[in-house]
């Protein structure tokens, strides 16, 4: 099963996903198939036309080309997801959290999808942190079963 995970380049939600069976989706994975081009390895050379445009498909043509962009690559990695993952109001070190109006989005977007989601709380201290992991184990456990 696909998970996709927010904050979306969070390393050890990815392995959580990984841990349980299930296939993380992340961004450094997409970021990764387009960078590595053995041709070009230049982000700005191997983003065709039509990559900044595709960002219209989920914000108005008004909103802050950072946010389209983000968008473009963002948002069709969750849409491939069978679950969801994710945990609200991380600090700045955890995860991409440097476009908040892109994250604003993402997170309205996950919360509309018709998919399982878990939505938790970052947490404050080594109690907490073991509660959301065992949260995140058990609900990718269940997430799994109808398969």
């Amino acid at each position: 099963m696909k998970v996709a995970i927010f904050p979306p380049n969070s390393l050890i939600l990815a392995d959580l996903v990984e841990r349980s069976g299930h296939e993380p989706l992340t961004i450094m994975k997409e970021l990764s198939d387009r960078v590595r081009d053995p041709e070009i390895d230049s982000p700005p050379l191997n983003i065709t036309s039509e990559d900044p445009s595709k960002g219209l498909k989920y914000a108005s043509a008004e909103a802050p080309s950072g946010v389209r962009g983000r968008l473009a690559i963002f948002a069709p990695v969750f849409e491939k997801a069978d679950a969801i993952v994710v945990l609200k109001d991380a600090p700045m070190s955890f995860g991409c959290l440097g476009c908040a109006r892109t994250n604003e989005f993402l997170l309205y977007m996950i919360r509309s999808m018709k998919v399982p989601k878990l939505i938790l709380d970052y947490p404050s201290d080594e109690q907490g942190s073991k509660a959301v992991v065992k949260q995140i184990m058990d609900f990718l456990k269940g997430v799994g079963k109808d398969d």
